[in-house]
């Protein structure tokens, strides 16, 4: 039966060689295939209670095997099955092979595929698994568009058919599944790039305990339990002057929200003093929303040297343009020796300067993909192509902490020793909206000032800030603004125990 998803994540190869490793172990590879159809079975079920008829598309490989026999379960339960094979049942072998005979066995209808075909019922997707190299080629292809074309319900077996296990990206044509039952390991390519909105929902089932030889993961899932904590409850004694002065540089004619979201999170998230050098323009507007805020009207480096002098912590970036002004400051922002969280135009700028990084195992940047592209003199399709390469190629050239952005954002650090770097699995669709990445910003730039080291500040940062999206949504998938997440990042930060 499936369970609750691993906080481990691990590549295709890895997850070959942890189903090898059970096997070696005792437990036989067609009794793997056999709990992995059950479970299946099982989901299929509770999902649509009342179908009768399933219509199972089965490639060569055990991914087929596994469709054979859900065909078999759901024979023996009186549906209407009908299976089509992709491939001349010579082609099968080992485990898949005896699937197959099994299916026939009880008298399950198996036929070869053509484009032709009628899809009726519920579709099981077995035809393509994780060890897809290249992109779809015939017959899948016309089999893969034509699952998607039928407007019926589809489940995947293990991953839908065309979606790079570990890239989550789409080789030529992939399935649109409602429901995917994966197994063994969750694998990368399922919660990052285009994997989300491909798998539907996602189940996992494990089929058997983990060996003890097991790889280190690929990925780590940032969970909240692993994060209770974190931050110490504070002394009664406590006074501002513990928690950290965060100094928010940005805001350039027009551009004043930024600072604002930037500045109002980083007092939710805890920080003892925030302050802002931005335009003029902007201070009044700022202090209207948030008094706690202190505020300085900037119109060249000479305004800001005091505060950097006080300052423990910069956000710089939110609103920050590419001026003669904006450069000015961020030139400057360079001259200081504190942690430094680097967002927005402060990216685009420092893109700008390839040649002269200054950043350290103290400061964290939060790129989306395009602002990671031009960091690295790449395209945003490659980024997108390859998002975990992309955020080692980052780490490696800035030497510092780095979030990349996106569905199944990714982060890792220059500090982390060997250990795997992290992926959020929470947020939502609301979430992308204006506002959502000067949030991100404040509240990375608190847990810095409030003793987190970089690594540390981002990973929380970027669970918080998930988690708090969820929750200002409340499922929904519009409206929700930047500065609804406030309250739930308190919320969240404050948190002592998990259920």
């Amino acid at each position: 039966m499936t369970t609750g998803w691993p906080k481990s994540v691990y590549s295709a190869a890895q997850t070959r060689a942890i189903d090898a490793s059970i096997i070696a172990a005792g437990l036989s590879g067609l009794e793997l295939m056999r709990r992995a159809a059950g479970a299946l079975w099982l989901e299929l079920q509770q999902q649509w209670p009342h179908a009768n008829q399933l219509t199972v598309l089965c490639g060569k490989g055990n991914n087929g095997g596994d469709g054979y026999l859900i065909a078999l379960l759901a024979a023996r339960a009186g549906w209407q099955v009908s299976v089509f094979t992709l491939c001349e049942p010579a082609e099968l072998s080992g485990d898949a092979r005896l699937a197959w005979q099994a299916a026939l066995s009880v008298g399950v209808s198996i036929a070869t595929w053509h484009p032709d075909t009628s899809l009726v019922g519920i579709v099981l997707d077995a035809m393509l698994g994780t060890g897809l190299k290249g992109e779809v080629r015939e017959p899948f292809l016309c089999a893969i568009n034509a699952v998607n074309a039928s407007g019926l319900p589809v489940v995947a077996v293990d991953i839908p058919s065309g979606l790079d296990a570990d890239r989550g990206i789409i080789l030529g044509a992939a399935v649109q599944a409602d429901l995917t039952v994966t197994f063994i390991s969750l694998k990368p390519g399922l919660l990052t790039g285009e994997g989300p909105d491909l798998t539907g929902q996602l189940r996992y089932a494990g089929l058997a305990s983990m060996p003890g030889d097991a790889p280190s993961p690929t990925l780590m899932r940032l969970v909240p339990e692993e994060w209770v904590g974190v931050l110490p409850a504070r002394p009664r004694s406590a006074h501002k002057g513990l928690f950290g002065h965060v100094l928010v540089i940005g805001g350039d004619y027009g551009m004043g929200g930024a600072v604002i979201l930037a500045a109002e999170t980083a007092l939710r998230s805890g920080a003892g003093r925030v302050s802002v050098a931005t335009r003029g323009e902007h201070v009044g507007p700022l202090l209207s929303r948030c008094p706690e805020v202190m505020a300085i009207a900037v119109n060249g480096p000479e305004d800001v040297e005091v505060l950097l002098e006080r300052a423990d912590v910069l956000v710089i970036g939110p609103g920050l343009g590419q001026s003669g002004w904006s450069q000015s400051l961020f030139q400057l922002a360079f001259g200081t020796q504190v942690p430094r969280v680097l967002d927005a135009d402060a990216l685009n700028l420092l893109a700008q300067r390839s040649a002269e990084n200054h950043l350290t195992r103290h400061d964290l940047i939060t790129p989306h993909p395009a602002e990671a592209a031009r960091l690295l003199g790449w395209t945003t399709a490659q980024v997108q192509a390859d998002r975990l390469r992309a955020l080692a190629c980052l780490v490696e050239r800035f030497g510092c902490a780095v979030v990349l952005k996106g569905v199944g954002s990714l982060v890792a650090s220059a500090d982390d020793q060997g250990e795997p770097p992290g992926i959020c699995t929470f947020g939502n669709p609301g979430m992308a909206t204006a506002g959502m990445g000067d949030v991100l910003s404040g509240l990375a730039g608190a847990l810095l000032a409030q003793g987190l080291k970089a690594g540390d500040a981002a990973r929380y940062a970027v669970l918080v800030h998930a988690l708090a999206g969820d929750m200002a949504a409340a499922g929904d998938d519009r409206g929700v603004l930047a500065g609804d997440l406030m309250k739930p990042i308190r919320h969240w930060l404050n948190v002592r125990e998990t259920t």
